[in-house]
């Protein structure tokens, strides 16, 4: 039987010189070191020598395995490494092409916008303060010259809480007297402040409003502001945030805590003010609400409306957003779609 085993080997290792793809090794494998192959065979018939033959047989059995095995190896890696040569050469594996770009995040269009407005106005001295999204009624309304039960509390249908006089705010004009404690240092000092946030309104959503928006308040007050500083520092934004030869006009308009006030529009800037879908012909895009705040507001945040006046305005930085880019549905910002938050 160890004549077996040497002519096993011997026929194995030429057998094996003669394989070059992995199909036949498998096959090979099978034929002679798996568990059906004739070494195993060979192995099985142990029981027919005389015990002084067995550990003889067996030494050189695993001798055998061995060598085998190892050829086996070696066999497999050199015909591995011959296929994958073979695929680069046939192009199936081309490794010169460059490797696909890790998709990344990017910033909301509602987030561009609002940075765009506080670069602008950081640069014409206003500075961002935060207030709150919830808020009572008296800084929603009253304290803006809203007294209960006027006519203008049904401009902004309000969310309501569980808890009485406590709001989700429906603009962010709630910030002002806040604004107005804070830095005017009990109606002494001047302040310059935009309040960018989240307001929320009861409203059915279609493609031009939404139960919730951005929204950027803004307001000056010092001594001898008057209405010319106002439209320059609105003319001078528009060209700014739109195009710096852009046409903007002013028309007289109501809010209950501005007198007078006005409302702002900036010549289209699709068509150039000849007039297209987007203005509905008319050349004009309306952008903001202003106007000189109120005596009663002023006095409620604590300066004296003979010594001190000031100015406010509002803008929304969604419909900023759809004015520049042409968007035409709101609701497009909320959606979540990355097809159209992939564009920006």
């Amino acid at each position: 039987m160890l004549d077996q085993l040497e002519t096993l080997r011997e026929e194995a290792l030429a057998a094996l010189q003669m394989i070059s793809d992995s199909a036949s090794l498998q096959a090979w494998e099978g034929q002679y070191i798996g568990r059906k192959g004739a070494l195993t065979q060979l192995l099985r018939g142990m029981g027919g020598l005389s015990p002084e033959e067995r550990p003889i047989f067996g030494k050189t059995a695993n001798e055998v395995k061995q060598i085998l095995t190892a050829a086996h190896d070696e066999r497999q890696q050199l015909i591995q490494d011959r296929e994958l040569a073979q695929d680069l050469e046939q192009g199936e594996i081309d490794i010169t092409l460059p490797g696909r770009t890790a998709q990344i995040g990017g910033l909301h269009p509602s987030t561009q916008v609002l940075r765009r407005f506080y670069q602008i106005w950081g640069d014409m001295g206003f500075q961002v303060y935060r207030t709150r999204d919830v808020e009572t009624d008296d800084m929603n309304f009253t304290m803006l010259n809203f007294p209960p039960h006027h006519p203008a509390r049904d401009m902004q249908d309000t969310f309501y809480t569980t808890q009485p006089d406590v709001i989700l705010r429906t603009h962010t004009s709630a910030g002002q007297i806040r604004a107005m404690w804070e830095y005017g240092d009990h109606g002494t000092k001047p302040i310059r402040v935009v309040l960018p946030g989240m307001c929320y309104r009861f409203e059915q959503i279609t493609a031009r409003s939404e139960v919730q928006f951005h929204q950027i308040e803004g307001i000056a007050i010092g001594k001898n502001i008057r209405m010319t500083d106002l439209k320059g520092t609105i003319t001078e934004f528009a060209k700014r945030m739109f195009h710096p030869k852009a046409g903007v006009r002013f028309r007289a308009s109501y809010f209950p805590f501005t007198e007078p006030s006005m409302e702002v529009d900036v010549e289209c800037c699709v068509c150039g003010g000849k007039g297209c879908n987007l203005c509905k012909y008319s050349g004009w895009l309306e952008i903001a609400g202003c106007g000189m705040i109120h005596p009663v507001v002023l006095q409620n945040g604590g300066y004296d409306p003979a010594e001190w006046s000031g100015f406010a305005f509002g803008m929304g930085p969604e419909r900023t957003a759809m004015l520049k880019h042409r968007i035409t549905d709101i609701r497009y910002f909320w959606a979540n779609d990355q097809r159209f938050l992939g564009q920006f």
